[in-house]
């Protein structure tokens, strides 16, 4: 191949990545704008149904204000769009919601239409020095010849030293021009851009590896311990493997030491405190630069987040695969060769039988939802009786004393009275001739009911009845009067007769 047709192909393959295609698209413009203004500068993961909302309002603002470049259709089918090309990722947050977020391609070109939106920088003094400066580092540290990198060390430990005390010698402090400082923070600014896209490649990484390793416990091409093995190996290695997972290492150990970060916070700061800086940073440039260890540490935890949960999937994957598959298959291949040798015992050497691809569904009606369980058939505790909560014991007579009237007896009572074959009398008469256990309050209405009863017929006088209650009082009664029939009569002491309603009316005495 000879070397244009080369070139042709590698500049092929870079238009076939996914972020020369977000920009190479006609709507481009539209796409990149609202990817900014949802997501901002730190990829903030965002709900899916947020998301698809705030694509439908931005689009509908867009169409308001003339524009005719506008992708069609609802927020969620313009989001599925952006994700079969790459420029959307959808996942699980910690809490298990659906969110969206843009992969490192859609970051890529985010990044190269900010930094094409700042003023270019042009050739300057601060350039010149910031490349000669980085290659003089870069030699002190991996030139292989000692006696070179000594010498590199002393004249830059000389070059400080003579400046150290020219400072104090009282010189002349020579300021910074507002061309250097422009320079110097558009250049800043560009590196602090481009960690986003970088944070999201390693995670991207991350997800790639666990992609590959559940596809080869899925395709079972290999045996599922070789398959184990590879990925604990592949574990050890994860992060020296890769050279996104080299370049996480390093940052990661440059930002755990707590006194760097620290010093790195203080000199953003005294960068913004610069005078010059109000005529050069916007607001929005500002924040940026002041939130920088805010986004490392961000783009650390989603980092670690994702390799955890890498982790924590193969885990679980491995496990349940051990004991929910490999077992339960086992015991069916033995039961099958268990059951074909009991079959072959008893056939001849040329007979078949017919098996069904797939075994037929059981035809269950119905399932039990409760078993048997022996905790439902133990007797409760006995109940041990508190001696202070103990109600307190009561005789018979008491308690037939405080219930109704004695039907019996008062029956008794009023056959004797009728048979003695005495003058008439009243119902009064008689109640009041009684022992004291048959004179309460209730043996009153046990009479009138034997009177009502019998059909005796009361008069519309009334006479006192004197009760006597279980405690000894005592309580008066007027009730209407109603004569003992004369046996001696026509009729009887049975004769039925119309009888007036009865009313009590009642009178407390001690």
């Amino acid at each position: 191949m000879s070397e244009i047709a080369a070139e042709l192909a590698r500049v092929e393959d870079a238009f076939a990545q996914p972020t020369l295609t977000l920009l190479h698209q006609r709507q481009a413009p539209v796409v990149i704008t609202l990817f900014r203004a949802a997501f901002g500068r730190n990829n903030t993961p965002i709900p899916t149904a947020r998301l698809h909302t705030q694509v439908e309002e931005h689009l509908a603002a867009m169409r308001r204000t003339g524009r005719d470049e506008v992708p069609s259709g609802t927020g969620r089918d313009l989001c599925q769009r952006w994700m079969r090309g790459q420029w959307l990722v959808r996942s699980l947050d910690p809490a298990g919601n659906e969110v969206y977020t843009l992969t490192s391609h859609a970051q890529q070109a985010l990044e190269l239409v900010k930094n094409l939106t700042r003023d270019r920088a042009t050739l300057s003094e601060h350039r010149i020095a910031t490349i000669l400066g980085t290659v003089r580092r870069f030699n002190a540290e991996a030139n292989p010849d000692r006696t070179a990198r000594v010498t590199i060390l002393n004249d830059e430990i000389a070059r400080l030293k003579a400046e150290r005390d020219r400072l104090v010698d009282g010189a002349e402090m020579v300021g910074a021009t507002e061309d250097y400082m422009s320079e110097g923070f558009t250049e800043l600014l560009s590196l602090i851009s481009a960690l986003p896209s970088d944070f999201a490649r390693v995670e991207e990484r991350f997800a790639q590896i666990r992609g590959e390793i559940l596809a080869a416990f899925r395709g079972e091409d290999r045996p599922a311990g070789e398959v184990i093995d590879e990925y604990l190996a592949r574990a050890d290695a994860l992060m020296t493997a890769t050279h996104e997972g080299r370049a996480f290492e390093g940052a990661f150990a440059l930002l755990r030491d707590d006194a760097l970060v620290g010093r790195l916070r203080e000199d953003l700061g005294a960068l913004l405190d610069h005078p010059l800086s109000d005529g050069i940073l916007g607001e929005a440039e500002r924040a940026e630069l002041r939130g920088t260890v805010k986004l490392v540490r961000d783009g650390l935890d989603r980092v670690l987040t994702q390799r955890s949960r890498v982790t924590a999937t193969l885990k679980e994957y491995i496990v349940s695969h051990d004991a929910a598959r490999d077992r339960e298959l086992e015991q069916t291949l033995r039961q099958v060769e268990s059951e074909l040798m009991t079959w072959m015992a008893t056939t001849g050497p040329r007979a078949t039988h017919d098996v069904p691809l797939l075994p037929s569904r059981a035809g269950v009606e119905h399932f039990r939802e409760r078993f048997y369980d022996p905790a439902d058939d133990v007797l409760p505790e006995r109940i041990v009786p508190n001696v202070a909560d103990a109600a307190p014991t009561v005789s018979l007579d008491a308690l037939k004393a405080q219930g109704g009237p004695q039907l019996g007896p008062l029956r008794e009572r009023l056959d004797e009275a009728l048979a003695a074959l005495l003058p008439a009398g009243t119902l009064g008469e008689l109640f009041g001739s009684l022992e004291p256990a048959l004179r309460r309050p209730v043996e009153i209405l046990g009479l009138l009911h034997l009177a009502a009863g019998r059909g005796w017929e009361a008069e519309r006088a009334t006479e006192r009845f004197s009760a006597v209650r279980p405690d000894g009082s005592r309580r008066e009664f007027a009730v209407p009067r109603l004569p003992l029939p004369d046996p001696d009569l026509p009729g009887g002491p049975d004769q039925p007769g119309r009888s007036h309603p009865i009313h009590l009316e009642s009178e407390t005495r001690a």
